[in-house]
């Protein structure tokens, strides 16, 4: 005979200390329900720029800790991928316009945690650097502080200075300081130039290999995988100690133009030298310019000019937030594959030798 145990003599599930946030609004915010898709994080979360290559990673983390995203988008169709990425209803998308002060408010007057991961890497007729990577920045960072919002993570650039020659780098920076007269306690983060799947560094090389040869390859960069970043991101969220900090997430080790062509090259299983010459940058300024002349982005006088500027050398603080940020080498084979011939598509890689004046940096 069984035997029916009041539930007071049960053993009961405790939650870990690690389950309460308490964010600098002194809101406490508790996670419910297992670890997972299905769970509640106690977060509702804007993402803006949650459409472009960063964002859509952010978007998947967050949801599947259980947190209510609000997704703002531009075009319906852009968004609806996004859905499936949470359980339901806890993707909810809202139409926004960076000029539009009410719609900004309607995204963020629910939300704790604001995300603004909008920017601008070339101009258009419509939208200038200017007008998205400062007064932009500044719109959604008065309007969460006006709203009672929680915390604010602000994407930036590693690269960011007033001195920059090039306007883009100029105008992160600027943004950076008109949101933290708007929201003191937010987080900058600056990471380093982005590879994934949808990236616009190894399959622009891979499309395009003569554009990244301008300076004779010599310019340092580093890289940094978009998972890494997201996954920092995301662990924003439970790091309130974090806020009003300023984050640099530069990728693992300073390489240059030359091996990342030739590191492409030895995936894809092509050459680029017979087919690659290598551009003056007044020629290649002067070509970006008549590019200018077409209806869709294609590179730009300001990309030239950041082709000749070396990444910022810093140590990064993916330690802070318990992140190992990964290698190029180990990736390049997932994100390259599909360039290469039916031939070629199963063979093994040869990956080449870094030469002695690329480096690993701290992390």
């Amino acid at each position: 005979m069984l035997l029916r145990v009041p539930r007071s003599f049960a053993s009961q599930g405790k939650r870990a200390y690690h389950d309460l946030v308490t964010l600098p609004s002194k809101k406490a915010v508790v996670s419910q329900g297992l670890p997972g898709y299905s769970a509640v994080s106690g977060h509702t979360v804007t993402v803006f720029g949650c459409t472009g290559f960063l964002g859509r990673y952010l978007v998947s983390k967050i949801a599947k800790l259980g947190t209510q995203v609000i997704v703002p988008y531009r075009d319906e169709d852009e968004a609806r991928f996004l859905k499936p990425m949470g359980d339901l209803g806890q993707i909810v998308r809202m139409e926004w316009d960076i000029r539009n002060d009410e719609q900004i408010a309607e995204c963020v007057r629910h939300s704790d945690i604001v995300y603004n991961l909008v920017g601008r890497d070339y101009e258009t007729k419509t939208f200038d650097y200017d007008s998205i990577n400062v007064a932009g920045a500044e719109k959604i960072a008065s309007i969460s502080a006006e709203c009672g919002v929680s915390r604010l993570v602000h994407v930036s650039h590693l690269n960011a200075s007033k001195t920059s020659e090039s306007k883009f780098y100029q105008t992160k920076a600027l943004g950076e300081e008109r949101v933290k007269a708007a929201f003191p306690s937010a987080t900058i983060v600056r990471p380093g130039a982005l590879y994934g799947f949808e990236d616009k560094f190894l399959n622009s090389i891979a499309i395009s290999p003569w554009w990244w040869k301008l300076n004779s390859g010599k310019t340092q960069v580093r890289p940094a995988h978009v998972i890494d970043v997201a996954e920092a991101l995301a662990k924003l969220m439970s790091t309130p100690e974090l806020a009003s900090r300023t984050l640099s997430l530069p990728g693992p080790s300073t390489l240059n133009y030359e091996y990342l062509v030739d590191l492409v090259s030895a995936v894809t299983i092509r050459s680029f030298h017979s087919y690659a010459p290598e551009l003056p940058r007044a020629i290649a300024t002067s070509v970006a310019k008549a590019l200018q002349l077409v209806w869709w982005p294609l590179m730009s006088p300001d990309e030239v000019t950041r082709r000749f500027m070396d990444d910022v050398q810093t140590a990064g603080d993916w330690a802070e937030l318990g992140i190992s940020p990964a290698e190029v080498e180990t990736l390049a084979l997932k994100y390259l594959r599909r360039y290469r011939s039916t031939d070629t598509y199963t063979a093994p890689v040869s990956y080449p030798t870094r030469p002695s004046l690329v480096s690993f940096a701290g992390r």
